[in-house]
């Protein structure tokens, strides 16, 4: 099927991707099982996903059988039918066979190992159908509502420590966080803070400002249009309002493996505090601990949002009480481990889990959202659930100026919208709720 494995949860893999495998889960989701604790690749199953890709031109969305699809999401977006994690009608069904869907070239190859991408799930649907149910989203219709109707709210700038970001995308026009001491282009590092040309964010997988490379960004750039994509213009509908919400692009794994070392997500970290970003979304992961990562995420003041990764080699997810995966599993208050829920309201089947190390679920399956050169597609994975969880945050820490983000952490949990099929495999046992997130009263 076209939705195989690939890397569309990043979560942060050092040797490892995230998505860690059930035999071994401190592999890099995108790698081979050869990476060192130095390494580390974005959060997945394998660094075979399967990707559906979407174009403008018209690339047929026949893979799905989809119904009416997300009402009035967002009419002026071509593909915000398709968003059932914004609002799920329960309509969306997957019904089609192998032989209808167009699967996207892999785009991260089995490499070293190291901090990667995971792989996309979920799996092997050919021949199952499973049926979307309505209410299960994130229920951002009313909570657009509250937002736009605040006449107090506060900037946000949200660092992507990913792959690079397609920041010259339709999506992106008013969405990227600029270096206001920068002058683009001219070769010198006019702010003084050791990177030249730094308008947008920093390389820090190659160290250069080119933090956009080609294909090999694509799992950073989805994770921005779930995140900023403007709303009611071109292809979906983002979370956050872009005019108070800005992405900072810091790339710290690259390659055909989608993979980077621990140092890189380091000072992509201390980039992102020094230049005011208060939210930082992780889809990377890896089964190495790494003492240095871990002291550098506790000191900052940062919220970070990480995907748990993607399971095993048998595709299925496992419990990371027993066997961590980080930075998700890192126990620190600053920290929110994110697992990936299914449309039909159960975790999808390759997402780890654990009652005391995951936080929340967030819909992680078939995300639509955009791709390099103007172009979109679906992924599926941790890697797609952690971006929606942070662009709730970034919408919650706008809209209420007085909240810290330790608060925005806590509602984000206490808010969650208790489920049965939740229950016992996270923290809050509950699914992401933004408009319960955005009137809660503490």
């Amino acid at each position: 099927m076209c939705i195989r494995d690939r890397m569309c949860a990043v979560s942060l893999s050092f040797a490892l991707a995230i998505t860690a495998y059930a035999v071994n889960p401190w592999i890099p989701v995108s790698g081979s099982m050869s990476g060192s604790a130095s390494d580390m690749t974005a959060s997945g199953k394998t660094a075979q996903e399967d990707m559906l890709s979407i174009s403008q031109s018209g690339r047929p969305l026949q893979a799905f059988a989809l119904g009416p699809g997300v009402v009035n999401l967002s009419p002026a977006d071509q593909f915000s039918n398709y968003q059932w994690g914004l609002k799920n009608d329960g309509e969306f069904q997957l019904v089609e066979i192998k032989a209808k869907f167009q699967a996207a070239d892999n785009i991260y190859s089995r490499g070293k190992g190291g901090f990667g991408l995971p792989g996309l799930g979920p799996g092997d649907f050919e021949s199952t159908v499973t049926d979307a149910v309505t209410g299960v989203d994130i229920n951002i219709r009313p909570a657009w509502d509250l937002y736009d109707q605040s006449e107090h709210k506060r900037s946000v700038v949200v660092a992507i420590i990913d792959t690079g970001i397609d920041y010259n995308h339709q999506e992106f026009s008013n969405a990227m966080w600029t270096n206001p001491g920068e002058i683009p282009g001219d070769g010198i590092d006019n702010d003084g803070n050791g990177y030249v040309d730094d308008i947008h964010g920093w390389n820090f997988y190659s160290g250069s400002s080119q933090i956009f490379v080609g294909e090999e960004d694509s799992h950073g750039t989805h994770a921005a249009g779930t995140i900023a994509a403007v709303r009611g213009s071109y292809g979906i509908a983002g979370i956050t309002d872009n005019s108070y919400v800005k992405i900072m692009s810091l790339k710290a794994l690259g390659g055909s493996d989608g993979t980077g070392s621990p140092d890189s997500v380091i000072e992509a970290i201390h980039y992102a505090e020094a230049n005011g970003a208060s939210i930082c979304n992780l889809s990377m992961g890896t089964s190495s601990y790494n003492e240095a990562l871990a002291q550098t995420m506790q000191n900052s003041k940062m919220l970070f949002i990480v995907a748990c990764g993607n399971g095993g080699f048998a595709g299925k997810g496992y419990d990371t009480d027993l066997y961590p995966v980080y930075p998700a599993s890192f126990p620190f208050d600053n920290v929110i481990s994110v697992a990936n829920l299914l449309f039909d309201g159960n975790l999808s089947r390759d997402s780890n889990y654990g009652a005391a190390s995951v936080d929340i679920a967030a819909p992680g399956t078939y995300i639509v959202s955009t791709l390099p050169d103007n172009d979109y597609g679906f992924m599926s994975g941790t890697s797609m659930a952690a971006p929606m969880v942070t662009g709730v945050a970034a919408m919650l820490y706008s809209y209420r100026p007085e909240l810290s983000l330790q608060d925005v952490k806590n509602i984000l949990l206490n808010s969650s919208r208790k489920s049965d099929q939740l229950s016992g495999k996270m923290v809050s046992g509950g699914i992401l709720d933004a408009y319960a997130a955005l009137s809660y009263q503490q």
